[in-house]
Order: C-alpha cells, then structure tokens, then sequence
C-alpha cells in the first residue's frame, strides 16, 4: 500500500522528496512527475485548488445551494494532477498533507483527501521553510488528521466569498443585460466593496477639499562674520504657517535688508532601535518604498523565493523570529555571499522583534540555503530580506540632531541638522534611507550674513491618494481581507477597470459602482459587517463557532437584499452602462493630436494595437506600440516632440518610459545603443 505525501505544488513536491524519501524514483503519469521510494512512500503535486465550489441549480442570483466541483472543468490545467492523485488516492492507506500551512493550502489538502483519498487516514506536516531539515524534522512529528479549525475556517470562507463575490457579479453584470442586451463583468464582493468605498471615499475627500492659503518665511546664508559655509543654510520662522498674509508681510518687511543674530544651539542625541523581522505586510510596504514594487508582484516573488528554499514561508502576519531556529548557522552561511553578516558572528544573537504573532508562521527570513542564480527583482527582494534578518540583530543605531536658533530682530528662526554617530544596525541594512545634514561649528553670538530673505505664498494640499502599499496598510488597519488576498483584491480593481493609476484614482465606473451598490445594497460596502465576519471565521478556526451558523447568518442578510437589487435591475443597467462607457473613452484617451482631435489606443482584431488619431481619416497621425507588454498613461507630455508619454510594463524587466514618436530627440540614445549593437 501507498503512503501518500501531498504537496501543493510541483516545485514543493521535488523539494520535499528530496528531502525524506530514501533512494526515490522520479515517476510520470497523466505528463506529471511524482516521487516514490522502495518504502511505499509517494510525493505528488497538486496545482493549487482541484476543487472550486458551483452552484447546484444555476439558478440567476442569489444562490447559495453549492457544491464542490473537479477545478478542471473551468481550468484544464489542473486536469492531471486530478487525474493523478485520483489514480494514486485508490492505492493510499495514509495522506499526509503537506501543503502550505495557511487556511488556502489546509482547504486544498483537505478538499483532495476527503474527494479522493477517501479510505486514507490522514496525518498533517508543519512546516514554515522547504529545508531539507526541516522537512525531515515535520514528516517525522507529522500530527495525527488535520487542521479541522483551520480547514473549517477556510471553507467558510469560500462559501462566503461566493455568497457574496460570485451572486453580486452576477447581479451587477445581469443589470447590464436586461438594460443592454450586452455582456460585461463588474464584480464586487465581501471585501472588494468595502476596499473601493474607501477609494471613492478618498477621492470625495480631493474634490471637496477647499486650499487655506498660508505663508512661509525662510532666509538663506552662506557665511557669518567668522566662517564661511562649505553649503547654504536655510532657517525657517518659528511658525510652519502664517495664516494671515498681512502678519507675514510685516514680519518680512522688519527683517528684509538686516543680519540674524545666533541666539542658541541645541543638542539631541537620538536612539534608533534595529528594525523588527518582515512580516509580508511589511514586506510588501518596504519592497514598494525601495523598489516600487506593488504589494501582488512583493507576494509572487516572495513565494517564489520560499518554494526555491532561500526563505520562509511569506504568508505570515508575525514579527516574532522562532527560536527554535539556529540564528548563528543561518547568518554563518549566508555571509558566504553577504560579507557584512560575519561581523554578527562575534557578537549574541538576540532579535529585535515586533508585537505581531501568528500561530501558524514565524516572521520572514532567509533559511541560509545556497541559491542558484535568480532573477533581478527576486535577487532584489532576496538581498532585502537578507539585510533586515541581519540588521534585527545589530545594537541601536545613535543619532545627532542639532537645532540652531537665530533672531532677526525679534523674529526667532531655526534651521536643523542630522547625523548619525553610530552606525550600528545601520550597517547591515543599507536600504534605510536617513538624511545626513551636517552643519557647521558656529557659535551662541555669532552674527549671520543673509543672503536672501524669502516670503513664500502657499496652500494647503488636499489628502493624498492612496498607493498600492499605503491602501494594503489601511486595509489590514480596517481589519478587512488577509495578509495573503489583500494585494490581490486591490489587483482585481485595476483589471476591472475601478480604478487606475500608481496615486490610484477611481473610474467614473469605480465610483458608479460604489453609489448603486450604496443605493441598493449598502450591505455590500460595509466594513463593519466585513469585519465581523472576519472575527467570526477566527472563532470558527478556534473551534468556537460553527461553520453552519456563519452561513446560515449570511445567506438570511443577503436573501433580503438581493430582492432588493432585483427590483431596480434595469434602471441599475442603464446607469452603470453610461458609466462603462465614459470610462472606455476617458482610459483609451491618451491626450490631444497636433490637430486639435483626442489621440487614442487602436486595437485591430489581430491583437495589435497602435495609437491615432480621433479625426481619421482626416488626420493620418499614428504611433506604433510595443508588443506583450502593459501600457499604463502617465499624463505627461514629452517637451521635445508634445506627444503622451506612457509607461511600458515588461513581465521580469524594468519598467521604462517613452513618448509616441519614433524619431523625438528623446530616443536619439536608444538607436545610438541599438546601431552599436
């Protein structure tokens, strides 16, 4: 008899039976590779979700009488490995999953025992890093069945995602089609909504915004009496604004054409405590501050970082580095490419940690495994994690910040300097980004020759826009989403066309759906509600609650209001109808042709796509564009050429700029580079 050991993905599989099977064959059956010992011990894949839930009866909407389904049906892909583990489930007298240990990967381990491994008992492997060691160590202390709380918590989940995501999707698209004949996919669902209220929220906050005008005073100086400064200085008034114009005006006017007198020095010494390990939220913030990286692209590649072993499991919410692990081998290793590590060697290893737990996973680090070479961004994103691991375990960084005080009359001015004294974890993690401003040695009594005595006229700044970084921050503020879909309903905006933008803005579209969905159904924006569901698949997870009592409390809230939204379905049509197709124009518009019509995106039926112009055939202007790759409007014009620049989006490459036109004197250096090669 077979003895089963599930994996929840091909890379994983090889991992793992490299790792605890004893003289293994590598088998295929159905064009997939599995792992098998003398021992009866067997290796598999999945690939992901074999399983997706259907609805019964097909019903329009709402429907909540489901089913679990092969995933082949919709995905061919996952066809084989159906077909595989099916094969091998009629030979297993033991499964043990060994899939990520998240609720994602307990429901898929469960979902494929349960349908096709039934006479199998069942035992679960834990596991945070894909090392040979620690897999040993998890095959060996494999626990007996699985995570029930887990698994029930991540089925809840799935049923509520459909009760929501799939029969609002359906209503918003069915009210399209009654109105238009027309099919086009609008989605909402339990946290998309909540999450787009937030941006339609913020960009009411930008439109009702009225400007304060305020007033600055600064003065410039280069020298006092006794020293000459290697850079200018600037002290600002005492007060950052001066709300009346003719108060500013006065205090200019006393101290235009006259000297500052240096009335104090202060001095601060600063501790800066060593950073605490990533978690993937914070991951996802720092990957998007250094590299620009947007929170879906940190998440990919950090998965694939953790299934290549380099690192520990991503999907974690802790700040915590577990003990059990062996701080000084790790670091010992991974100086073999980092020199910069070795200094930690001769000191105790002793993690500065944050707050954040997680009962699953210990915060993200680097497991000291040899890699072979990677790619740029993953090369990247691995030298960070590296460098935090390390810097957690530098002493505290200290610095230097000194205020010097200056009177013009008896006006009181400052100007301000940083530096740092001891570097300390600071060496270990070059990506902090402090600003050094070193000053000059000057004196109390000192007098300061002004330069230039500046009045700037100014106004307050309306809220800014969220990023893809800062919005993940607020969601996990708001307690909506997870660590593992946030990134990923955030991405599911942009492809529906919600929003757009790196400073993310939200359609016409976006904001149409917002206010219907507010109109008819505000349930499906709030994020109390959202939340409390949250809280209660948490009691589920803990055994407190029952999977059946969340649903049923779902399924009467949702009955009411889908009754609702059936009533209006055709006025609900044409209203988002317009506003689809005010969004098409207003995002294939790049900006104006020299002859006065709107450049647009062209895409001819073969897939090819250029820009022209609105005017054709009048107007013969068009532009070629790239080929396999996104493009994103920036809004800029090109100062050689005035035509849009765009931004160009390469999967694995270095985003890049260009403007339309082939010979603008901005591209002179690309087809230099192109001639020389």
């Amino acid at each position: 008899m077979v003895h089963l050991i599930l994996a929840e993905k091909p890379t994983a599989a090889k991992k793992i039976a490299e790792s605890i099977l004893n003289e293994f064959k590598t088998k295929k059956k159905y064009s997939v590779n599995y792992y098998e010992s003398e021992d009866g011990l067997v290796v598999a894949p999945a690939a992901g979700h074999l399983f997706t839930l259907k609805d019964k009866t097909r019903k329009k909407y709402p429907n909540f009488d489901l089913e679990w389904q092969p995933s082949f049906k919709k995905n061919k892909f996952t066809k084989n490995f159906y077909q595989l583990l099916s094969y091998l489930g009629k030979f297993s007298e033991e499964v043990t999953i060994a899939t990520d240990l998240d609720i994602e990967g307990e429901v898929i381990g469960y979902n494929i025992w349960r349908f096709l491994c039934k006479k199998a008992k069942v035992s679960r492997m834990e596991f945070s890093t894909l090392t040979r060691e620690e897999l040993k160590k998890a095959f060996l202390k494999r626990k007996k069945g699985y995570n029930y709380g887990l698994a029930e918590s991540g089925l809840t989940r799935h049923y509520l995602d459909f009760f929501y995501g799939v029969n609002i999707t359906k209503a918003l698209t069915n009210s399209i089609k009654i109105a238009s004949g027309r099919y086009y996919l609008l989605s909402a669902g339990r946290v998309q909504g909540p999450t787009l209220a937030i941006l339609a929220e913020r960009e009411k906050e930008i439109e009702r915004f009225v400007p304060v005008p305020y007033w600055q005073l600064n003065f410039l100086t280069s020298k006092s009496e006794e020293h000459n400064f290697s850079e200018p200085l600037i002290f600002n008034y005492e007060l950052d604004k001066i709300w009346k114009k003719e108060e500013a005006e006065k205090i200019y006017k006393k101290c235009k054409n006259k000297n500052a007198l240096i009335s104090g020095i202060e001095k601060n010494k600063r501790i800066l405590k060593p950073p605490v390990p990533f978690n993937l939220t914070g991951l996802q913030l720092e990957a998007y501050k250094i590299f620009g990286f947007t929170p879906a692209r940190t998440q990919a590649i950090a998965q694939r970082l953790y299934i290549g072993g380099l690192i520990s499991y991503p999907r974690t919410s802790s700040q915590k580095l577990p003990k059990s692990i062996n701080y000084k081998k790790i670091i010992e290793k991974l100086a073999e490419k980092f020199e910069i590590g070795r200094e930690l060697l001769n000191k105790e290893l002793k993690p500065n940690e944050g707050k954040k737990t997680d009962p699953a996973h210990p915060a993200i680090h680097p497991t000291g495994e040899r890699s072979e070479k990677l790619k740029e961004d993953e090369e990247k994103l691995y030298s960070l994690i590296v460098h935090r691991f390390f810097s957690v375990f530098g002493e505290p960084a200290e610095r230097l910040s000194v205020k010097i005080f200056a009177n013009i009359e008896n006006y009181k001015f400052h100007c301000v300097g940083v530096k740092t004294i001891k570097k300390n974890w600071l060496k270990y993690y070059p990506f902090a980004r402090l600003g050094e401003v070193e000053l000059p040695d000057i004196k109390k009594g000192e007098i300061l020759i002004v330069d230039e005595l500046n009045l700037l006229d100014k106004e307050t700044q309306p809220p800014k826009r969220y990023t893809q970084a800062s919005l993940v921050r607020e969601l996990e503020k708001r307690n909506l989403g997870t660590k593992s879909t946030r990134a990923i309903i955030i991405q599911t905006l942009y492809d529906r066309n919600y929003c757009e933008g790196q400073q993310i803005k939200i359609t016409n579209l976006g904001r149409g759906v917002v206010e219907t969905l507010k109109k008819y159904a505000p349930e499906f924006l709030s994020e109390k509600l959202t939340a409390k569901f949250e809280h209660e698949m948490e009691l589920v997870e803990q055994n407190k609650k029952k999977r059946e009592e969340v649903l049923l409390e779902a399924k009467n809230l949702l009955k009411k209001t889908f009754e609702e939204l059936k009533k209006k379905e055709k006025e609900i049509g044409n209203s988002l109808l317009k506003l689809i197709e005010e969004t098409r124009e207003e995002q294939n518009t790049l900006g104006k042709c020299k002859c006065g019509g709107n450049l647009k995106f062209i895409q001819m039926y073969n897939g090819s796509r250029f820009v022209g112009c609105s005017n054709y055939p009048k107007c013969k202007n068009a532009y070629p564009l790239p080929k396999n790759c996104k493009i994103e409007k920036t809004e800029k014009i090109c100062e050689f050429c005035g035509t849009p620049i765009l931004k160009i989006i390469r999967k694995g490459r270095r985003p890049f700029t260009m403007c339309l036109d082939p010979n603008c004197k901005r591209k002179e250096k690309w087809t230099k580079e192109k001639n020389n090669n």
